[in-house]
């Protein structure tokens, strides 16, 4: 009792305090205005539940007010900025409420300002904002005054080259982004900034050149022909790519060099740069195969690591580019990683979905080494998932013929996968998309791998078989044309030497044929099958009872027509006897299974 009125009062206070801090920022007092300013900046430093209240309780717009009011005092609408800053930098909600309340083009208006550390407090908030995956980045160009500014601005102090580039470099995002920065001068401007004193400020830089040179021949043609400080970029890049450099610093270098050769801006012959850029990029790959093996190794069981690897700024962008990559073991490496985050459903949702994985990953399964492809298919089966956005366009795009390839394999493993991603496509799929894994799997094949001597391959073949055979409707119709070569089947694996596993599956499958409108009669005609039925029913395992002991409750249930006849029929065969004997089974789920399947009888 205590703790919940504690809790109560504590969850006041908070509101109280809050509404206290919105209140003095409209003291007629400017001093006193400039003070709560001051006091609510100390508040909500690193206390998102402090940043939601004043967002609710409306303090953005009056900060906005008062930042873009000429009377307030540049210290006003410095500490202004700031505490807007600090707001952004709480939760993705938070940033959704600064933009809805107009904070960007507010902020812009301020870089007019020629007080730099007004300027400089503006530029981190929209620095914070726009790093933000919900802010839309055209919002930074849709003024066509705004990039030429930023570029003047370039020259005011360390921060203001920091926050810029980083603002560039995560808004670059399109061939007309790049275009925009690069006919405004980016290059020239942000060339000198390689050679900054600001560690940061090199990083931000090397970084605007990287997504600038992306895929990019005019900036790549340009680049090599641009001097720092009388030194060539190129030999810029090389030596930001030496072993004493940070390794993000090196790799980014390294791709810089790599996007200009691949536009064909470096000579080959210049070994100079190509032997220095050979040796290195082998370096950079083996630097980002073990990054994505670590990550990989990381994310594979723990959740809250997942998420803080795809939280990380341009994480998923690097994961999704390695998938690309020339070196085949930086390949592998990425795919690998992409496994390991897949296993979260929340990522499936989310950043699989945002970042569009499954188009590089369809790419990759196209052509690729076995080890690639098993690693490849195997992430593909979690795209798969009913719960992954990723789901539909993946149907669409003609994955089926794929897969079905797949299942042809000389690999258990590729075999294994294959069949698994069509389970899993088959799980509550409308009739067509089963009729075309059936038509492309091809019946004939379908019934080998139910052959297949690699258990793993016979239970995924099974799953499949128990995901196409739901639904009456898709049972009945399946049933109808391919009814004997099931039944065929199931009664094989049923007499077989197989695990209690693969004969559960079976007999789950028996049991949604029983299930179906006519297709039970396919069970009901067959007195083999009725007595292997019987005899499961009777088994030492209580999973394969349990299995068995549905399927008769399917053939017997009261509202269905015909219902008389079976009952008549299994009576006679002695299953009522052994119902009323389950009935009494210790397990618990056996004896109301069958007391269930008894009441049909009684009713």
């Amino acid at each position: 009792m205590h703790a919940v009125i504690l809790k109560t009062w504590f969850s006041g206070e908070v509101t109280a305090t809050s509404r206290h801090y919105v209140d003095r920022l409209f003291d007629p007092d400017p001093q006193k205005v400039l003070q709560g300013v001051i006091d609510m900046k100390n508040a909500v430093i690193g206390n998102n539940k402090q940043k939601a209240n004043l967002i609710v309780l409306g303090a953005v717009p009056r900060l906005l007010y008062l930042l873009q009011q000429s009377s307030s005092s540049d210290m006003l609408r410095t500490e202004c900025a700031v505490v807007l800053g600090s707001l952004a930098m709480g939760t993705e909600n938070n940033i959704k409420s600064l933009v809805d309340c107009h904070i960007i083009p507010a902020l812009l208006q301020g870089l007019l300002s020629p007080n730099v550390s007004f300027i400089e407090a503006c530029l981190r908030c929209l620095r914070t904002v726009f790093i933000s995956p919900v802010t839309p980045v055209q919002l930074l160009y849709s003024d066509l005054t705004v990039i030429p500014h930023f570029i003047c601005l370039l020259s005011q102090s360390l921060h203001t080259q920091e926050y810029i580039t980083q603002i560039f470099s995560h808004c670059c995002k399109t061939p007309d982004h790049q275009t925009v920065l690069f006919n405004h001068g980016a290059i020239q401007n942000i060339a000198p900034l390689l050679n900054s004193s600001s560690p940061k400020v090199r990083m931000q830089a090397l970084k605007c050149f990287s997504v600038l040179a992306y895929e990019n021949t005019q900036v790549s043609m340009t680049l090599v022909n641009v001097l720092v400080d009388g030194e060539p970029l190129t030999q810029v890049f090389v030596r930001m790519m030496q072993r004493d450099k940070p390794i993000e610093m090196q790799l980014t270098a390294a791709k810089c060099l790599t996007y200009m050769c691949r536009a064909g801006a470096i000579r080959t012959d210049d070994s100079s740069i190509v032997l220095k850029l050979d040796h290195d990029l082998k370096h950079a790959h083996e630097l980002r195969q073990a990054a994505f093996r670590l990550y990989a190794s990381l994310g594979s069981n723990d959740e809250d690591i997942r998420k803080k690897i795809t939280e990380t700024e341009n994480m998923m962008d690097r994961i999704v580019s390695g998938l690309s990559e020339s070196s085949i073991k930086v390949r592998l490496a990425a795919v690998r990683c992409l496994h390991s985050l897949s296993r979260s459903v929340q990522q499936l949702r989310t950043s699989f979905h945002d970042h569009a994985v499954w188009k590089p990953l369809m790419k990759l399964l196209q052509n690729a080494p076995d080890e690639v492809l098993i690693m490849a298919s195997s992430t593909l089966c979690n795209l798969l998932l009913e719960f992954s956005p990723s789901k539909e366009p993946i149907l669409e795009s003609g994955v089926i013929e794929l897969l079905c390839s797949l299942t042809q394999s000389d690999s258990p493993a590729l075999r294994v996968n294959g069949i698994w991603a069509l389970m899993n496509m088959a799980f509550q799929a409308d009739q067509k998309v089963k009729m075309e894994i059936v038509r492309s799997l091809g019946t004939d094949h379908l019934f080998r791998l139910l052959s297949d001597p690699d258990p793993n391959v016979l239970m995924k073949t099974l799953g499949l078989l128990r995901n196409l055979l739901s639904t009456r409707p898709h049972i009945d119709q399946l049933m109808g044309s391919h009814g004997k070569q099931i039944m065929q089947a199931v009664t094989l694996i049923l007499e077989g030497e197989h695990s209690i596993e693969v004969k559960d599956q079976t007999l789950c499958i028996l049991a949604n044929i029983a299930d179906g409108n006519t297709a039970k009669e396919l069970i009901m005609t067959n007195d083999d099958m009725l007595q292997k039925i019987k005899y499961y029913m009777g088994h030492s395992h209580v999973k394969l009872q349990l299995a068995a002991t549905f399927c008769i409750s399917n053939l017997i249930w009261n509202e269905e027509d015909g219902s008389q006849e079976r009952q008549d029929k299994l009576r006679e065969m002695g299953f009522v006897d052994i119902l009323h004997k389950l009935s009494q089974a210790t397990d618990p789920n056996l004896c109301d299974r069958a007391k269930t399947a008894m009441q049909q009888y009684l009713a």
